[in-house]
């Protein structure tokens, strides 16, 4: 391979910004893996976030980009999987696999899209440093006959479609925003552009924290929330706390720790078998490896506020967010009926989108 960018290359990223920022080119912001594809010729190289090659992971979307990108080309964008109509971020997990007989079945079970934003690098020409209005342009004109499962992602200029796609877009499964200046090179591994999120609130159970990786304070706080048949269910954690307010907590909560977690909710979180029926933390899977899992039992009597972005079905897509402690709420109405529904949207319509 032999390309005016050559691999790997981490991609440019985005700070987080409450607010739709003016003067700027929108995109729908992707729930998927990011991804820097080279191609030269007959060669492809498929590269993560951290640069690592995706390729075997992925084999139908190597045919797919040798069929519809340039044939000297670095492209930036986003691998998602589409099912039911919407963005499906479990199934595209699942293709991290060992066994490359189970991704090649999940390949045509479950085929990958690709879905470009950023050019890179065009035959002999780097584009690092083109503005990004002229690095658009030369990705629409790339792109202009390209054919699904490859994408050219909708963008537009206009601060009221953008909010528009900000309030329809999160039904297909898609994160928010991307607000990018029209003049910006494109600058690998620096947070240039901007993201604007959704941001919920929801009232949670605190049944159990883990320690934090520097010694015995609080590192993360273990979420559930109640289900129609009143089994409590871990949808997540609460992780972003000073190291101060770290060391607080492990004394707040030491009359709530359960010297035998026998009568505790999620007491089988050990037994492989156990995961199979509820949601329970701890469980093993090719991303946490040789990880330590283990966690504190709380009695599941406290109650605090977070704030999250959107669900991925039954559980926080991200992190949540700390935000107080509800002493006036039971922990018995903390259920999944409070949450927010959001309108569903074929995703199909997104890819749709004419640019403005």
């Amino acid at each position: 391979m032999d390309l005016p960018v050559m691999p790997p290359v981490k991609p440019m990223l985005a700070k987080s910004v409450t607010a739709i920022p003016p003067g700027m080119q929108y995109e729908a912001k992707w729930d998927g893996f990011r991804a820097v594809v080279h191609r030269d010729g007959a060669e492809i190289e498929i590269g993560s976030r951290t640069g690592k090659p995706l390729n075997r992971y992925f084999p139908e979307l190597v045919t797919a980009l040798k069929d519809n990108l340039p044939d000297r080309c670095v492209v930036d964008g986003e691998i998602v999987i589409v099912h039911d109509r919407r963005l499906d971020f479990d199934r595209l997990t699942e293709r991290i696999h060992p066994a490359a007989s189970r991704v090649k079945m999940l390949a045509e079970t479950t085929p990958a899209s690709f879905v470009a934003f950023d050019l890179l690098a065009l035959g002999d020409d780097s584009l690092l440093d083109t503005p990004l209005v002229a690095r658009r342009s030369a990705l629409a004109r790339a792109l202009s006959t390209a054919r699904p499962p490859v994408h050219l992602a909708p963008a537009t200029t206009d601060p009221a479609l953008a909010h528009d796609w900000f309030e329809r877009f999160e039904g297909a499964g898609l994160d928010g925003v991307i607000a990018k200046p029209l003049d910006l090179p494109y600058r690998p591994d620096a947070r240039l552009m901007f993201k604007i999120k959704h941001e919920r609130t929801a009232d949670v159970v605190v049944a159990g924290f883990r320690f934090h990786k520097s010694g015995p304070i609080v590192g993360s706080l273990l979420l559930g929330l109640y289900d129609a048949h009143g089994t409590l269910q871990h949808v997540g954690v609460c992780a972003a706390f000073p190291m101060k307010r770290r060391a607080e907590l492990l004394t707040e909560l030491e009359p709530l720790r359960m010297p035998d977690p026998g009568g505790h909710p999620w007491a089988a979180w050990a037994e492989e078998a156990a995961h199979e029926s509820a949601r329970l933390p701890g469980a093993q899977s090719r991303w946490t490896g040789k990880k330590d899992l283990s966690w504190v039992p709380l009695r599941p009597e406290r109650v605090c506020e977070v704030a999250y972005d959107h669900m991925e079905g039954d559980r926080f897509r991200h992190t949540a967010q700390f935000r107080r402690w509800r002493p006036d709420r039971l922990p018995e109405s903390c259920t999944y009926a409070q949450l927010e529904e959001v309108v569903r949207y074929d995703l199909a319509e997104v890819l749709g989108t004419p640019e403005n």
